[in-house]
């Protein structure tokens, strides 16, 4: 385990030196909260909690899909990468690393929509419903993560670039996450319960409100994290057997 959290210090070193990648992590999500959740579900404790958990997760999906997306191809295209898959240590030491640091910067994200919505919203919630909260947000994130590293492990950095945004707004819009629980349109009331973005959302919603979670949803929400996970094996997989065949 001190191995892989050397391997997680390196990466979080490595990304630090480039403030602005830490930055534009968190930006995007903030600048949701301040343009579309603080002016029009501000003062409302309910619709602003609600809206603040959905916009937590849409943080832990960009995060997700981008750190592990888009650092996993650029690693590939590096000389030290399959280098490093020769340490002794083995690959699984490298691969805990990067997921140590991934779920560091992700948490780094949420942040500022957290304190956007303490300050500057009617927002609210015990510390009991914060801590389930942070249940919800590392188990929501796992699809997204399985994601992340499929794309990364298939694609060179431009593609993976591409599908990752390609990817990104239809689940954040189909989900359900730019509008408040039962306020979306009808056909995306429809397909909602389909997205793993809906049973992550539906999670937060319950740890923080009085939001009753929908049975399709958590299939579903764990159908499409199995289906990843299963994708991100394969995906690693080939492409060790594409460097060392």
């Amino acid at each position: 385990m001190s191995l892989a959290l050397t391997h997680a210090r390196f990466r979080i070193l490595e990304t630090a030196r480039i403030p602005v990648a830490v930055v534009g992590g968190a930006f995007f999500p903030a600048a949701s909260m301040l343009f579309f959740v603080v002016p029009f579900a501000g003062d409302d404790p309910v619709g602003a909690t609600y809206a603040t958990a959905s916009m937590v997760m849409f943080a832990v999906m960009t995060s997700s899909l981008f750190t592990y997306g888009v650092g996993v191809a650029e690693d590939r295209a590096q000389p030290w990468d399959p280098y490093s898959r020769t340490l002794p240590a083995g690959p699984a030491v490298a691969f805990t690393g990067r997921v140590l640091s991934g779920l560091t910067f992700m948490f780094l994200s949420l942040i500022p929509v957290v304190v956007i919505g303490a300050t500057l919203t009617a927002a609210t919630a015990s510390p009991v419903r914060l801590l389930l909260a942070l249940g919800a947000v590392v188990l929501g994130a796992l699809p997204f993560t399985f994601m992340g590293l499929a794309i990364g492990y298939c694609l060179p950095t431009k593609a993976a670039l591409a599908v990752a945004q390609i990817i990104f707004f239809p689940l954040a819009f189909g989900g359900g996450l730019l509008s408040a629980p039962g306020d979306a349109p009808g056909f995306v009331e429809t397909i909602a319960p389909f997205l793993p973005t809906r049973g992550a959302a539906e999670l937060l919603w319950a740890a923080v409100g009085d939001f009753t979670v929908s049975a399709t949803s958590m299939v579903t929400l764990a159908a499409w994290t199995v289906a990843a996970a299963g994708l991100a094996a394969w995906a690693h997989r080939r492409d060790e057997g594409a460097r060392f065949s």
